[in-house]
């Protein structure tokens, strides 16, 4: 299975990726939301976006880091609509 060119995406990625502005943690994302629910943000925000591989993290192999930071892909960054 291929990636879509042009990925579908839900309103909530589509909002999350016009707020990423270069490497964000998930508590600065989420803050521009107004979300104080982590597992709402994570489930509905962050991990499509992760999934559909338009925002990456800055330290994969910890997953977990306190340090991590998201950022876009290029991908993301053809479907960021500003």
């Amino acid at each position: 299975m291929t990636l879509q060119e042009t990925p579908q995406v839900t309103p909530q990625v589509q909002d999350l990726l016009n707020v990423i502005n270069g490497e964000d943690s998930r508590s600065e994302m989420q803050y521009h939301f107004g979300l104080s629910d982590r597992e709402n943000f994570r489930k509905n925000y962050l991990q499509p976006t992760l999934a559909e591989g338009l925002i990456e993290m800055t330290i994969p192999e910890k997953p977990q880091s306190s340090k991590q930071r998201y950022r876009l892909t290029s991908r993301g960054a053809n479907a960021r609509k500003i």
